[in-house]
């Protein structure tokens, strides 16, 4: 008998992108998948194509129970609720305890690498959901993240455009892995029937530093770029001169900080294990995606 899979955060980048793997890799009929979202009107063509769609509110505990029932494998994107301390654990603890009334028998959850240690601002988030994870006793699969290729959009254009990169990552590495990557890890997690409790950490397969995707971004572009080094006070002055917002200024700031200490420092064979697929390597995702460097 086949599975009951379902994704949250269904009309997101990252979930559309597990919802078209699913759909693609011809293993799992689309009235065995469930795509939840607040709003289901934005998943009418997926709903068109078979697939169950249900409305869930992470910040309605109720919802959450409606949506799950049935469902044998959930996966639990994580929320980008950033603007209120506690409010993204809150919604997290609420999708697993509704997990965990509705009988599921598998959980899987986008949680970031080393959250033990990192310096990442919302690094306990994806710690305590870990933690409430075990605690059910049901089977899991944690899946940390490494840091989105597209990630790089947030500033990389805006540098380029100024001929200058300000960073507080020092000389620390990091191997971004593409989004699309993820998904297709992700979707081969959540379809693979597994009943072990396991934790995989997504890379891409190449640590870079600042200075050298810099140069790896002027290569595509063909528009010089100089890295100037900084520490973290003088980021978060030039960030909240640009205007943003109070409350994101130490989290954009953690993620330097984090890079430099060497808490992301790491590669794994996991994500092409999982999707049995060649990675895409930074230089190419940079290559293809030159007209929004270039905006």
């Amino acid at each position: 008998m086949s599975e009951t899979l379902l994704v949250t955060g269904a009309t997101g980048q990252l979930g559309r992108l597990v919802l078209e793997e699913l759909l693609a890799s011809g293993k799992v009929a689309p009235s065995d998948i469930i795509a939840t979202s607040r709003d289901t009107d934005k998943l009418a063509d997926y709903a068109a194509k078979g697939v169950q769609t249900r409305a869930a509110d992470f910040d309605d505990a109720a919802s959450l129970a409606t949506a799950f029932k049935g469902a044998d494998r959930i996966l639990i994107i994580s929320t980008d609720a950033l603007d209120e301390p506690g409010k993204r654990l809150r919604q997290h603890l609420s999708a697993v305890a509704a997990a965990q009334k509705a009988g599921a028998k598998h959980i899987l959850y986008t949680s970031m690498p080393n959250p033990e240690t990192s310096a990442v601002a919302f690094a306990p988030d994806h710690l305590g959901t870990e933690n409430a994870i075990k605690a059910t006793g049901i089977a899991h699969t944690i899946l940390r993240n490494g840091w989105y290729m597209e990630n790089l959009f947030m500033g990389l254009p805006h540098a380029l455009s100024e001929g200058k990169w300000y960073s507080a990552s020092g000389t620390g590495k990091l191997a971004h892995i593409a989004r699309a990557d993820i998904a297709k890890a992700t979707a081969s997690a959540l379809a693979s029937g597994s009943t072990e409790s396991t934790t995989y950490t997504l890379t891409g397969e190449t640590k870079h530093t600042t200075d050298e995707i810099a140069a790896l971004a002027a290569k595509v572009t063909g528009k010089p770029l100089e890295v100037v080094h900084v520490s973290d006070e003088q980021l978060a002055g030039g960030l909240k001169a640009a205007g943003l917002p109070d409350f994101i200024i130490p989290v954009v700031v953690s993620f330097d900080t984090n890079t430099r200490e060497g808490h992301i420092d790491l590669v794994t064979a996991d994500a092409g294990k999982l999707s049995g697929q060649k990675l895409t390597s930074l230089e190419d995702f940079l290559a293809a995606s030159k007209p929004i460097l270039l905006g």
